[in-house]
C-alpha cells in the first residue's frame, strides 16, 4: 500500500506542468526539475526554522522566503505550463539565496559554506537548460563567489551559532548538496537509460521489419548510406510457384478462409526458404517467387532450388483436400544472369529483373499442375544429382520453341 501511494505521488508530480506536445526529453526535464525544486523547498524550510530556533531570525527568513517563492513558482508552473519561466526562476533562486544567506551569517566559515547550495544552479543548467548556456550559469556562480569573497572583510565576524553548530551545518550543507546532486543525476541517468532502452527496442523492431523486406546484407548497405543498390549476377536461379485454380477456389471460399489458406501455405514455404538459405522475393496473390545465388552468390543455386521445389510439392501433397479437390501448384525454375536491386522510397522492395526471370515465370505459367518444370539451363546444372524427365520442346511465349524438363526427384 505504501509503495502504491508513493507511486501515485510520483505520477502526480510527473504531471505537473506536463504538456501533451512534450517530447520524451522535455517530459523528463520537467519531472526532474519539479522533484528537485520540492526537495530544495523542504531543505529551505528546515534550514530556516533551524536558524530561527538557534537565534538567527534574519538568516532563518532567507531560506524560508526561498521556500515560499519557490513553492509559488512550482504552483504557477502547474497552472501556466510556462517551462522557460519556471526553469529560469528556479535556477536564479538557488543561485542567489545561498549567497545572501552567507552574508547574513557572517561569511564563508560562519555560514558553514552554505554558498555550496548555489553550485546546484550551474549544475542544474546542464540538466535542464540548453547545454551551451550552462557556462553562463557557471560564470554567474563564480562571479557571485568572488563577490562574496570581496565582501568577507565587511561582514560581521561572529553570529549566534556556536562552533559545534557551525560544524554540524558544515556537514549538513555539504552532505545535503552532495546527496541532492547524486539523486538528480541518478534519476536523470535512470530515466535516460529507460528512454534509450525503449529507443533500442524500437530500433530492434525497425531492424526486424527491414529484414523482413530486404536481405540482411542489402539492408546493411542501405543503412550504410548507399543510395542506389543494383547488382549483376552472372548465374542465379529463379523459382515461381502458383496455385492452380485460384480464381474459382477463391469464389467458393469465404475471403477469410481463402486468406487463412494462403497464409498457412506460404508460411510453410517461408520456413523452407529459411531452411535452404535462399531469398524470398515476393508474393503476389497466389504467386510465390524465390531466388537462389543472390544477394549472396553460391555455386549450388540451381540444386538448392530443386531441393526446395521438391519439398514444396511433398508438403502440398499432404494438405487436406478443399471441397473434395486436392490443392496443386505449378512450379517453374530457370537459371542464368539477372540484375537485382532495391526500388522505390516508399514500400520499397528487393527485386530481380532480366530475361532469366521472365523465362522462369513462363516455366511456371506453361507448366502442369503438381509438376516442376525447368529449362535447359537449369537441367544442365542439376542433371548429375537429380532425376529429370524430358517434356520435349515447348512453345514459350516471347521465347519461341524451348526444350524443357520435369524435375522428378533426387538421385539415390
Amino acid at each position: 500500500m505504501l509503495s502504491l501511494d508513493f507511486q501515485s505521488v510520483t505520477d502526480l508530480l510527473a504531471r505537473i506542468g506536463a504538456d501533451p506536445g512534450d517530447d520524451a526529453d522535455t517530459r523528463l526535464q520537467k519531472a526532474l526539475l519539479v522533484r528537485g525544486s520540492l526537495m530544495f523547498i523542504l531543505a529551505g524550510a528546515l534550514w530556516g526554522l533551524a536558524y530561527i530556533a538557534l537565534g538567527e531570525p534574519l538568516a532563518g527568513y532567507i531560506p524560508l522566503s526561498y521556500a515560499l517563492v519557490s513553492l509559488l513558482s512550482v504552483s504557477l508552473f502547474a497552472f501556466t505550463r510556462r517551462y522557460l519561466f519556471f526553469r529560469t526562476s528556479q535556477l536564479i533562486l538557488i543561485l542567489l539565496l545561498p549567497g545572501i544567506l552567507m552574508i547574513a551569517l557572517g561569511g564563508f566559515i560562519n555560514s558553514s559554506a552554505v554558498i555550496m547550495w548555489s553550485l546546484i544552479s550551474p549544475f542544474g543548467a546542464l540538466l535542464f537548460d540548453v547545454p551551451r548556456r550552462a557556462p553562463l550559469w557557471l560564470g554567474a556562480y563564480l562571479a557571485m563567489l568572488a563577490t562574496s569573497g570581496f565582501l568577507q572583510p565587511h561582514v560581521r565576524l561572529v553570529n549566534n551559532l556556536n562552533l559545534g553548530t557551525i560544524t554540524v551545518f558544515f556537514v549538513l550543507n555539504i552532505g545535503a548538496v552532495s546527496t541532492i546532486a547524486f539523486i538528480l543525476v541518478s534519476y536523470f541517468i535512470g530515466q535516460k537509460n529507460q528512454i534509450l532502452g525503449l529507443l533500442h527496442l524500437e530500433q530492434v523492431k525497425s531492424e526486424s521489419l527491414l529484414l523482413n523486406v530486404l536481405p540482411g546484407q542489402v539492408a546493411a548497405r542501405l543503412k550504410g548510406g548507399e543510395r542506389i543498390i543494383a547488382d549483376h549476377f552472372s548465374s542465379a536461379s529463379i523459382l515461381f510457384a502458383d496455385l492452380v485454380g485460384f480464381t474459382p477456389l477463391s469464389a467458393r471460399l469465404p475471403p477469410v478462409k481463402m486468406v487463412e489458406l494462403l497464409n498457412e501455405i506460404y508460411s510453410h514455404f517461408d520456413s523452407l526458404v529459411d531452411k535452404y538459405g535462399v531469398e524470398k522475393i515476393r508474393t503476389i496473390g497466389d504467386n510465390y517467387m524465390v531466388a537462389a545465388g543472390l544477394p549472396k552468390r553460391r555455386p549450388d543455386h540451381a540444386r538448392v532450388l530443386a531441393r526446395l521445389a521438391l519439398e514444396m510439392n511433398v508438403y502440398l501433397a499432404r494438405l487436406v483436400p478443399i471441397h473434395g479437390e486436392r490443392l496443386s501448384f505449378r512450379i517453374g525454375i530457370n537459371s542464368g544472369p539477372v540484375i537485382a536491386g532495391v526500388i522505390g522510397h516508399k514500400k520499397f522492395s528487393y527485386d530481380v529483373w532480366g530475361d532469366t526471370v521472365n523465362t522462369a515465370s513462363r516455366m511456371e505459367s506453361q507448366g502442369e499442375p503438381g509438376k516442376i518444370q525447368i529449362t535447359h539451363a537449369t537441367y544442365e546444372l542439376i542433371k548429375d544429382e537429380f532425376v529429370c524427365k524430358p517434356r520435349g520442346k515447348l512453345a514459350i511465349k516471347g521465347k519461341g520453341s524451348m526444350e524443357t524438363w520435369f524435375l522428378i526427384g533426387q538421385k539415390a
